[in-house]
């Protein structure tokens, strides 16, 4: 019986080591995906401050050419 014991302890053991192994691995991947996501945050407001910059642009562009092409009431060029 002290043997069982002794073997149940040891088992016990090298569980506790395994899955504090993998607690600290967890914390790795987990703080690197932190960074990932900190980076795709930023890259995300960089794409949405950019596209509303283009969409500024786009609407100038086309107060320009609704300008420049211009058409009198029976759809022709003035």
């Amino acid at each position: 019986m002290p043997d069982d014991y002794a073997e149940h302890l040891q088992q016990h053991d090298e569980i506790l080591r395994s899955l504090t192994a993998m607690l600290a691995a967890q914390h790795v991947m987990n703080q690197e995906q932190r960074d990932i996501n900190a980076r795709l945050t930023l890259a995300i407001e960089r794409i949405d401050r950019t596209l509303a910059h283009v969409e500024i642009t786009q609407a100038r562009v086309e107060t320009l050419l609704a300008r420049m092409l211009r058409t009198d009431t029976n759809g022709q060029d003035a």
